[in-house]
């Protein structure tokens, strides 16, 4: 058992020590703010906001469970710059 255990882990170094070589500064600047607005019955209101922006400079990621998340992406600083793709994700269930 432990020498599955032991080879899971190292192929786990491996893809990370092979992605923070990797070369990336030919990575194209995405920034996007996403915001995936679910009509559950349950949450009503409520969505996910994922802020997200890639580059040559790294990659950096954040989400957050918001009761207003068109209220809250209009106050961030990051919607606020215009540098930023809003995606706006609506999804209609069935009470």
């Amino acid at each position: 058992m432990w020498k599955n255990i032991d080879k899971v882990r190292a192929h786990r170094e491996a893809l990370k020590h092979a992605w923070f070589n990797f070369d990336h500064s030919n990575t194209p600047e995405v920034k996007q703010i996403i915001v995936d607005y679910n009509n559950n019955p349950f949450w009503e209101g409520y969505g996910e906001v994922k802020i997200l922006r890639d580059g040559p400079n790294g990659y950096c990621s954040f989400s957050s469970h918001e009761e207003n998340p068109f209220l809250y992406v209009s106050e961030r600083k990051e919607f606020l710059s215009g540098e930023y793709e809003l995606i706006v994700h609506y999804e209609t269930r069935v009470k």
